[in-house]
């Protein structure tokens, strides 16, 4: 979706530009802490919004831009998408490795 709003925004080619990088990197990061893991529901429908505001913001206009043109992008993956924001998310967050504070 960031590489259909740079394209769209931006008149990037190949690859994208500094900004939507960076964007992209920081929702790589946070999906990979993600809480919730693979179980989890569209990050709209989430309980816990681990974005910084200004970050969630700037998420929510590459949505808004890029969600109608996933259709003809890839329509398997706006297809999935969709599924996916129709999902709940599990009561309680998946536990990942714990931190042992025995000496």
């Amino acid at each position: 979706m960031i590489r259909l709003y740079c394209r769209g925004k931006h008149s990037t080619r190949d690859g994208l530009c500094d900004s939507c990088r960076a964007l992209h990197d920081y929702a790589m990061l946070r999906l990979d802490r993600c809480r919730y893991g693979e179980e989890k529901s569209t990050c709209a429908k989430c309980p816990v919004h681990c974005y910084k505001p200004v970050l969630r913001e700037d998420i929510r206009h590459v949505m808004r831009h890029a969600g109608p043109r996933m259709l003809y992008a890839d329509p398997i993956l706006a297809i999935r998408h969709m599924l996916d924001g129709r999902r709940k998310p599990p009561s309680k967050p998946v536990r990942r490795g714990r931190r042992s504070t025995e000496v």
